[in-house]
């Protein structure tokens, strides 16, 4: 995926961030994984959104991420 398939809100943070405007974290990964767990233990929004989080962030655990 690259960063013109992804939603509006995606693409304008990630122009700000490049122009300097808003703050850039480079353990992007953690940054992330934390978002993905949030929305995974969110027990109001709805199953199929936080399994899909859940999904997610355990293949990143798997695949990309070191402690």
């Amino acid at each position: 995926m690259n960063v013109y398939q992804c939603c509006d809100k995606i693409r304008e943070l990630y122009s700000l961030i490049g122009s300097g405007d808003q703050g850039f974290i480079p353990e992007a990964i953690g940054c992330a994984l934390k978002a993905l767990n949030d929305i995974a233990g969110d027990e109001s929004l709805a199953e199929d959104v936080r399994d899909k989080a859940a999904f997610a962030a355990a293949n990143l655990l798997i695949s990309n991420f070191e402690d």
